[in-house]
């Protein structure tokens, strides 16, 4: 008669685990077609209200119990970043609105017993731009971004993380940021901290909460960690007119890089990362052409001088 029990007690222990993911599995089901309607419909605002009932539906899911444990794979069009100890994740996504107006929406779920969520409110558009670089954020005024990469790094202060983002901003101009996030003594996500110091020769000594770049839509730049180098690299950039009609300049890179580097919790300033100089800008065969040269921009340039070498 125990080992009825014993059986009966088992079966219904797996036939509730396998409700518990059944549900999650419908749940995210929901999710992504939700995802793709927020990403792929062609009226803006059936793309602005299914973003709406995603981030509620989201929200009702990650608040179920053993909600952390499901690894969202089907759910492509987000952003999910852990650090390494898995204290918590946070989930990323874009709207896009119009060619101006990119939105964002993102929740961070800790990993604990009460199985705390803080939903993340996009004020960016709030945020002047020459406050963006010292501000600090909570979830309520977050300077909204799709995330990409998450390092985690010890300070002085405890446990930091710098996350990663990039912000579609404008048709023709784009931005790349790195923030500090942090966890405050209420355990409340702060973003932004005085992580980054410059204090090379020749420049004002300077702390910043949060770094950023913005350039061309035309172009690709780089603000990411590099894990062999063991730093913070970012494009330098340069002002150049853009070639079309109203817009003004536009950031490009020009081939060197800047980097940040960890020392004692303080990621330090380095002017110059790499120190080879070319005689000549590289010029890729994948890129360019012999028979119809283009600029960055795409636009007929002038032909090669073939005396010198392309690399491949």
């Amino acid at each position: 008669m125990r080992f009825i029990c014993l059986v009966a007690t088992c079966l219904l222990g797996n036939l509730l685990f396998a409700q518990e993911t059944t549900n999650f599995s419908s749940a995210e089901a929901t999710l992504v077609q939700l995802s793709q309607g927020f990403l792929k419909d062609s009226i803006a605002e059936n793309r602005i209200k299914a973003a709406t009932t995603f981030k509620e539906e989201l929200k009702t899911t990650l608040a179920s119990d053993n909600s952390f444990n499901h690894p969202f794979y089907d759910l492509e069009t987000v952003s999910i970043l852990y650090p390494t100890d898995s204290t918590f994740r946070i989930f990323t996504w874009q709207l896009y609105v119009d060619k101006n107006d990119y939105r964002y929406g993102g929740i961070v779920q800790m990993n604990n017993e009460k199985n705390d969520l803080f939903v993340l409110q996009d004020e960016s558009t709030a945020i002047a731009t020459y406050d963006l670089e010292y501000d600090v954020l909570g979830a309520n005024d977050w300077y909204g971004a799709i995330y990409f990469n998450l390092k985690e790094y010890d300070s002085k202060e405890g446990k930091k993380y710098l996350l990663f983002g990039f912000d579609g901003f404008e048709f023709f101009n784009k931005r790349k940021v790195v923030e500090a996030l942090y966890f405050d003594e209420s355990g409340q996500p702060q973003f932004g901290a005085p992580a980054f110091a410059k204090t090379a020769e020749g420049y004002e000594a300077s702390t910043k909460n949060r770094l950023y770049i913005e350039y061309s839509a035309e172009v690709a730049a780089r603000l990411n960690y590099d894990p062999n180098l063991e730093m913070v690299i970012l494009d330098n950039m340069v002002s150049m007119k853009s070639p079309y009609k109203g817009v003004g300049n536009v950031n490009i890179p020009d081939g060197s890089y800047e980097g940040y580097q960890l020392n004692n919790g303080v990621w330090e300033y380095v002017e110059k990362v790499f120190h080879q100089v070319s005689a000549r800008p590289p010029a890729p065969r994948r890129v360019f052409n012999d028979k119809a040269p283009k600029d960055i921009f795409g636009k007929a340039g002038k032909k090669r001088d073939k005396s010198v070498p392309m690399r491949n």
